[in-house]
């Protein structure tokens, strides 16, 4: 069971999980839709495609574009397509 959390706050917690790169991407049904906070901020990987970003807003904590998704990606990526990954403040361990 894979669990992300901000300052102690679970924001998801799947045992459906798929790493890639290094990154825990979670079902996007998993993850605490009342907490992300739609980012403009965008980045491409040459192999998986155009990343949207998502603030992480938990009480009085905001963790910047810490958690995204591709919406869209690429054939060879498409094990995340539907799945949220967090990175920067948020804490992801495995149990």
């Amino acid at each position: 069971m894979a669990k992300a959390t901000l300052q102690g706050t679970v924001i998801a917690e799947s045992d459906d999980t798929v790493v890639v790169d290094g990154m825990t991407y979670f079902p996007r049904e998993a993850v605490r839709s009342d907490i992300l906070r739609p980012s403009q901020h965008t980045s491409v990987c040459g192999w998986k495609g155009t990343a949207t970003y998502f603030d992480v807003v938990s009480d009085a904590n905001v963790a910047a574009e810490a958690a995204f998704e591709y919406a869209d990606p690429s054939e060879a990526a498409a094990a995340i397509r539907g799945r949220i990954a967090f990175w920067r403040d948020v804490s992801v361990t495995d149990s």
